[in-house]
């Protein structure tokens, strides 16, 4: 896979699924905007990729506000002049509980990351793209969009929400030469780990999930770099609209 000469913002890169994608795509040829509310992991991951040879710039960014967004995109244009790739990985949940037990303010927060991010993406990035006559978005949704996890229904809605946005957002812009796809990973060893086993981090407690999955492993950060970094490939250039499962077997 290759993304010689390109452009991509990754969110949610400080640490994760985020950091290990925009070290991949950094591998793959792209100049790489880290953005993060996490300033100084987002600062450390670009750091990194400069000293691979990458060029690469660190942006605090709160994805759910349209003033940070519109800064990202300014601050990637003002560097590199082109946006080429948007992955939409910044994501947060409530903690695995009762439906009834999350909050108003637990909700709208999820909401807000997880949902709302993508409005702003699309509002701040795609002109962008329609402008230069093309470009990628990849969505980093879940495992939870179409098979609803235990404990984590009003998380699982949004990544719901996501996916119905990819494939209207794919159908709307196909035509400017833009392509919306996604990926859904099973639960992964990231930090957010515990909040969505809802109990202690422990080998026996991983056990009980992981036995849900038939390839009997966690979904790895890297998992979901290398299927992101394709989707924004030109190896996947007949692909828009499509939501790739990165999970293990789950939902089979």
């Amino acid at each position: 896979m290759k993304l010689d000469q390109k452009i991509a913002i990754v969110t949610g890169a400080a640490s994760g699924f985020g950091a290990a994608t925009a070290q991949r795509m950094a591998a793959a040829g792209a100049s790489v905007v880290v953005a993060d509310l996490n300033e100084a992991g987002a600062a450390k991951v670009a750091a990194d990729l400069e000293a691979q040879g990458t060029r690469a710039i660190a942006v605090r960014c709160d994805v759910s506000q349209q003033a940070d967004f519109q800064n990202l995109v300014a601050r990637t244009l003002e560097a590199f002049g082109r946006i080429d790739i948007l992955v939409n990985n910044a994501g947060t949940t409530h903690r695995n509980k009762p439906a009834l037990d999350v909050t108003e303010e637990e909700f709208d927060r999820v909401f807000r990351v997880n949902v709302k991010s993508i409005y702003w993406a699309a509002q701040c990035v795609l002109p962008v793209m329609v402008k230069q006559g093309g470009g990628c978005m990849v969505n980093v949704a879940s495992a939870t969009a179409g098979r609803p996890g235990p404990g984590l229904l009003w998380y699982g809605s949004t990544k719901a929400a996501m996916l119905n946005l990819t494939k209207g957002l794919a159908l709307d812009f196909a035509k400017a030469g833009i392509r919306v796809n996604a990926v859904n990973p099973m639960i992964g060893e990231t930090a957010m780990l515990a909040d969505f086993m809802g109990m202690e981090d422990t080998p026996a407690n991983r056990e009980k999930f992981l036995a849900r999955i038939p390839l009997g492993r966690f979904t790895q950060p890297q998992d979901v770099a290398s299927a992101v970094t394709f989707l924004a490939s030109d190896e996947a250039s007949y692909l828009t609209g499509v939501c790739l499962d990165v999970d293990g077997g789950r939902g089979i």
